[in-house]
């Protein structure tokens, strides 16, 4: 449970239709293995106990009779059992019967939640003998199940006393499928965790939508949701039912057995904590709805979740191809039309960008041709400008060349040495001294000088820098900082790369072949000479860390507010066997130093777009006070 990660378990058991002692023992076993895999809940099927199809037998006492026995024996099993487990079964109250689902923990059943919403069209005919929750009568309404007073309520959510955010409410299959739906008041009231019981029928093209409506609900409603089917062993006289199995977290299928899949049991890890903390940061949550609703606690000593959930080492780029496609498509739409109307209410002529033959400068001058091609105006409005100095490598100043060339727009270069030189000079510096001096002052003539040819031309100097670099405050203030628009800023490294190699895949052969060079080509600002080879010596990654590890902590830190300690464990987790522990410590220190320290570069950044969830921008997203300190972040690092 460390971290708020809860271990959760979708079971369906094999039903002998009308069978509840057979029933009983098949249940017994799920149990069972969920207690092994250490979950903390488990959730059966819809009328598991009995079996969906009972049809008319709902209405035998021996069934009814035979189900609580059933609920008795399953509830003595649990008594020295870990999970909390919830099971489908028929409940007579005053003279009604309810399809409801029953929460049992530790030997003691703690409450039932009847079903709301009841399917009565196509096969599913439950108003012949079932009543509505809404018809409960109003006031406490409580069930004698083996001696025990047990409540009966829509309205029971049922609380973790070790656990704050672990919440569970239920709702009862059809319940999803109604226009207002259980979930909806359970969520609102504080449940983070929906448990549905259910027994879907399956029918051609409705695994899909069964998928949609539990992504789609857990998306909305930003929880966690727990999706037990019942199995094939249900009646089969006029449907076949599949053991759909799912587990979703926040529009996130986490886990799942397919219909027909060879699973009757699958576990993941629902993050609680993550939950929390969306919903604080959503003020459009609606978490004002209490009335009616009760809270039954219960106990389980805190255990250490092991993690088997998927956390993918790249969370900003796609593991699909296809969704990494349109995404990339999406980004570069909105680069194109962000520029465009930033020109269009400027009145400029040309936008100028300073071309380096790297990946940032790659991916503007790729925006700024787009929207040249969106707005139907020559790209020789583009002007980009090479500004060799010191460390600048024949490599990259070849690609640089090649790639305007290839492009087709206004290419200008510009040694900035002598007037860097004059500039040393002028404040007394050593030029053998390669200190940040000598590495800013390039930085800052780089950008007086397109600043001032975007005086000459009616122009508007396009920003380069990323969000990576942002976190960081990986750049020269008042120099490559600063920009008239920055079509980069949301931007991280990691799907910087992805991009190139997505326009190079679609590109002629040698623009293909400089795009894919500048995107193997090391990241460095190239401020300090290069080797005796004439090879990239300042390298970035060398110095601030692997892009691939700092995206993975802004990612979390700046999407998801998780504490130091948990972004290590997840980094650990998910990228262990590219780094070593004490890598990914010393980077995650350094880059929370780093992202304190430069908050003041962020304080004053130029306009650019937005083009994800996460950005940096002082006027959107990250307000800082730029002397707030990382001290206690810190701490809990070295205190790991």
């Amino acid at each position: 449970m460390r971290d708020g990660f809860i271990k959760v378990a979708s079971a369906t058991s094999f039903v002998s239709v009308a069978d509840t002692a057979t029933n009983c023992k098949n249940i017994i076993k799920q149990i069972e293995k969920a207690h092994i895999g250490g979950a903390n809940v488990v959730v059966l099927p819809e009328l598991c106990v009995t079996g969906y199809t009972c049809g008319d037998l709902f209405l035998s006492d021996t069934l009814l009779s035979g189900a609580k026995q059933a609920l008795c024996e399953i509830a003595a099993f649990t008594a020295d059992k870990y999970p909390l487990v919830i099971v489908g079964a028929p409940i007579n109250y005053q003279s009604k019967l309810y399809n409801c689902a029953v929460f049992i923990h530790r030997g003691e059943i703690l409450g039932i939640v009847p079903k709301s919403i009841l399917p009565n069209y196509g096969e599913f005919y439950e108003k012949r003998y079932f009543a509505s929750a809404y018809d409960l009568p109003s006031g406490y309404n409580a069930v004698n199940i083996g001696g025990d007073i047990i409540p009966i309520n829509p309205k029971l959510i049922f609380q973790n006393s070790n656990v704050d955010n672990f919440r569970i409410g239920a709702e009862i299959c059809e319940d999803l499928w109604g226009n207002d739906t259980p979930s909806r008041l359970l969520c609102s009231a504080g449940a983070t965790i929906i448990a549905n019981l259910s027994a879907s029928s399956q029918v051609v093209c409705k695994a899909d939508y069964r998928r949609r409506l539990v992504t789609s609900t857990s998306a909305r409603l930003i929880c966690g949701y727990i999706y037990s089917d019942v199995s094939s062993g249900e009646s089969t006289q006029d449907a076949v039912y599949s053991s759909h199995l799912m587990i979703a977290e926040r529009g996130k299928i986490l886990a799942e057995n397919p219909p027909f899949g060879e699973n009757d049991i699958i576990f993941t890890e629902i993050d609680v904590d993550r939950i929390s903390r969306e919903r604080r940061r959503v003020t459009s949550y609606v978490s004002n709805i209490t009335d009616g609703f009760t809270d039954i606690y219960f106990d389980q000593e805190p255990v250490e979740t092991t993690l088997t959930r998927k956390v993918e080492k790249n969370p900003f780029v796609p593991e699909n191809k296809a969704d990494l496609s349109s995404r990339i498509e999406d980004i570069l739409k909105i680069q194109a039309y962000g520029l465009k109307k930033r020109i269009e209410i400027s009145f400029t002529k040309t936008v100028v960008i300073g071309i380096s033959g790297g990946l940032d400068s790659c991916l503007a001058l790729l925006a700024a041709v787009n929207t040249m091609d969106l707005m139907k105006r020559p790209r020789t409005d583009v002007i980009a400008v090479t500004m060799p100095a010191f460390g600048t490598t024949k490599r990259t100043r070849s690609n640089a060349e090649i790639l305007c060339a290839e492009l087709g727009v206004t290419f200008r270069e510009i040694n900035i040495e002598a007037s860097v030189k004059q500039h040393f000079s002028d404040i007394g510096h050593d030029t053998s001294s390669l200190d940040v001096t000598y590495e800013n002052a390039q930085a800052r003539e780089r950008t007086q000088v397109l600043m001032d040819i975007a005086n000459q031309e009616n122009g508007l100097v396009v920003g380069t820098g990323d969000l990576s670099e942002l976190a960081l405050g990986w750049a020269t203030y008042n120099g490559d900082h600063m920009s008239m628009y920055g079509v980069n800023a949301s931007i991280p490294k990691t799907l910087m790369r992805h991009i190139i190699k997505h326009v190079a895949e679609n590109s002629t052969k040698t623009l293909a072949c400089v795009l894919t060079d500048i995107v193997e080509t090391p990241v460095s600002p190239e401020l300090l000479p290069s080797d005796e080879n004439g090879n990239i010596k300042q390298k970035t990654e060398y110095l601030v860390g692997p892009y691939e590890l700092h995206d993975f902590f802004i990612y979390y830190t700046l999407r998801h507010g998780f504490s130091p300690s948990k972004i290590y464990r997840l980094a650990c987790y998910a990228l262990g066997c590219d780094y070593s522990d004490a890598e990914i410590l010393k980077w995650l220190k350094i880059f929370f130093r780093r992202f304190f320290a430069q908050q003041f570069k962020r304080s004053c950044l130029p306009d650019g777009a937005k083009v994800g969830s996460i950005s940096l921008s002082p006027r959107t997203d990250w307000r800082m006070p730029s002397d707030a300190t990382a001290a206690i972040w810190l701490a809990e690092l070295e205190n790991l």
